[in-house]
């Protein structure tokens, strides 16, 4: 395991802290929604998420490190979104 793969993978562990941040934190636009949907909005962006990092980690793992700097742009792009959802910008 090189460093590129541990850089995604605690990246990977921050991500699922924001997206669970973003779901618990009582937004305006999910509490519209109703529970179904809520629900499985949650389910598919965990399952998405969950994608996303084992392919990353894969890639990685199998001698693509560059996608270490993807994964990086990724989760600074992922922590930018939910930075605005929680600061009640969007």
């Amino acid at each position: 395991m090189g460093p590129a793969t541990l850089i995604i993978f605690l990246l990977g562990i921050a991500n699922f802290a924001i997206n669970r941040a973003v779901f618990d934190s009582g937004h305006p636009l999910f509490a519209r929604l109703p529970a179904s949907s809520q629900r499985i909005g949650r389910r598919a962006a965990l399952g998405s998420e969950f994608a996303v990092l084992f392919f990353a980690l894969l890639l990685s793992v199998r001698g693509w490190p560059g996608f270490a700097w993807a994964y990086v742009a990724y989760s600074v792009f992922n922590a930018g979104a939910a930075w605005l959802i929680l600061s009640r910008r969007v």
